[in-house]
């Protein structure tokens, strides 16, 4: 079969679309025929090695895929050959096949393209669990979005502004914020040319926010947290910026203020009811037409490395996605 390869650790330039032998289903696992993969920043750090999950090379990168099932493992007994599904593979996506454990398989919803599947999980299953099982947002509430023009940010800003809140999104440029606002921001700091701190107080008013979605982390980490309000809730989704920030621990103490790990993946493994209940609601907004996904670009498997230094440059507005058929 077709597929990025990964056969050594390092950036999107080092991959290679070559051929590699199709994988073959374990006893628990489908076997599906990829017509779509997601773009998500997890697969820019697996190629690096500094991802939570380390894949044996070779590898292919894409961990959010929709397509047809093609082969059953003996013990699966809830799909059969010609299913449409999307599917959490971790790793493997950008391929023209892919073997997932069945329990990270759902069936496709009846409506919902193969394209639009494979670019929602990831991003609005992520922001909705952070939002909503994290940090139980209320309406009235004000959320400030980090990184809000990016795949994860964007659909926080549009889940936010679903669930009754106020949103203020950041980013660093004119033309992500317009996006924001397209989607529901109430307000736009570009904290590139604005002091954040200052303006997170001049828009509350000095009261500060009482949410912070943070998947960029590094030096807007600190800044942010000291714009929070009293029992404000700190949601820590990912270091996009590629820095760890080290926190002084008096700030929680003198805001009162909860500080929230959010990691999805893991949460939909250990929750999976409560995981699925909230896809059910996704797609149903979806359907709705209450939340859409912003795809910037389509990329078929030949340039699906461009896509991964889009990604990794910030030059990607919302969401990218690999064509495979």
């Amino acid at each position: 079969m077709k597929a990025l390869i990964c056969s050594h650790f390092g950036l999107p330039e080092t991959l290679e679309v070559g051929e590699l032998p199709d994988p073959q289903p374990s006893p628990n696992q489908v076997l599906i025929e990829v017509e779509a993969c997601g773009v998500n920043f997890p697969d820019v750090l697996l190629i690096q090695n500094k991802y939570q999950f380390k894949p044996e090379l070779p590898f292919s990168p894409g961990g959010e895929v929709a397509g047809k099932i093609v082969g059953i493992g003996e013990n699966v007994e809830n799909f059969k050959v010609g299913d449409p599904v999307l599917a959490l593979c971790g790793w493997g996506g950008f391929a023209e096949k892919v073997a997932v454990d069945a329990d990270r398989v759902f069936a496709m919803p009846p409506g919902l393209s193969a394209e639009v599947a494979a670019t929602t999980l990831y991003t609005y299953g992520t922001s909705y669990h952070a939002l909503k099982d994290r940090a139980n947002l209320q309406p009235g509430e004000t959320v400030l979005v980090l990184g809000a023009a990016g795949g994860v940010g964007l659909a926080a800003v549009e889940l936010g502004k679903l669930m009754g809140a106020n949103v203020i999104a950041a980013a660093s440029s004119e033309e992500k914020l317009g996006l924001c606002k397209e989607k529901g921001a109430s307000a736009m700091i570009n904290y590139e040319s604005e002091d954040l701190k200052t303006r997170i107080k001049e828009l509350t008013g000095g009261k500060g926010v009482d949410v912070i979605y943070d998947p960029v982390g590094g030096k807007y980490t600190e800044t942010a947290l000291r714009g929070i309000a009293w029992k404000g809730r700190y949601l820590i989704v990912g270091f996009a910026n590629g820095e760890i920030p080290q926190i002084p621990m008096n700030l929680p103490l003198l805001k009162g203020c909860s500080i929230m790990g959010v990691f999805w993946g893991q949460f939909s493994k250990l929750e999976p009811k409560t995981s699925f209940q909230n896809i059910r609601q996704l797609v149903q907004w979806i359907h709705e037409g209450k939340i859409k996904q912003h795809i910037s670009k389509r990329y078929p498997l030949e340039e699906s490395s461009e896509a991964l230094t889009a990604l990794l440059e910030r030059k990607m507005l919302g969401k990218g996605v690999v064509i495979l058929k």
